[in-house]
């Protein structure tokens, strides 16, 4: 399973592992109901309070799966793209970052220097509250002076890439503890 954060295929191996959870948890409920009847012939007795207290955390499952659900993960051709134009780059795959107002699912970010660039298929996504958050992140823990650029159209963002990873290869530079640390910044603030 590509259950780490931030790799290709994480969004659909999350899913599937919140949909098991949650079938599990509320088996357990239901399994603790019935037995709680059948043992004592009626509904009030310590196995309906152990059901009723265990809806919580299965609950809490289900809305993990919910939330998750209409997300999906990068496509294997952009990775694969990605991977072939921007090798000396540092990448981060299948996030779904949040806000008090927004989800905003995000399919690659490339982080190069000072740069982060990224690019998300969802439309329903405003590229411009993305990279402010991003920004807002990486402030708050006092990285300033970060360009955050989100794009949509996927051919601007390959041109990007390209563009970074020349910068990249003529520095002969490899990836840096300040841009591992971005990275770490943007995958704690993902689901």
């Amino acid at each position: 399973m590509k259950d780490k954060k931030g790799q290709p295929g994480y969004i659909q191996d999350k899913k599937r592992k919140y949909l098991i959870y949650t079938i599990a948890e509320f088996s357990v409920v239901i399994i603790l109901l019935v037995m709680g009847i059948v043992a004592t012939k009626t509904r009030l007795n310590l196995l309906t309070v152990a059901a009723v207290v265990g809806c919580l955390p299965a609950s809490k499952m289900l809305v993990a799966l919910i939330v998750m659900m209409p997300h999906k993960s990068v496509a294997k051709e952009i990775v694969q793209d990605v991977a072939n134009k921007g090798d000396l780059l540092l990448s981060v795959y299948d996030l779904i970052l949040t806000s008090k107002d927004d989800i905003m699912p995000v399919d690659i970010i490339v982080i190069s220097d000072h740069t982060i660039c990224g690019y998300t298929s969802s439309q329903k996504v405003k590229e411009d509250v993305v990279a402010q958050h991003i920004k807002q992140l990486l402030a708050e823990q006092k990285i300033e002076k970060v360009t955050v650029k989100i794009f949509k159209d996927y051919k601007a963002f390959l041109s990007r890439v390209e563009g970074l990873n020349a910068m990249r290869s003529v520095d002969k530079k490899k990836c840096t503890k300040e841009e591992q640390r971005m990275k770490g910044i943007i995958l704690t603030s993902a689901m």
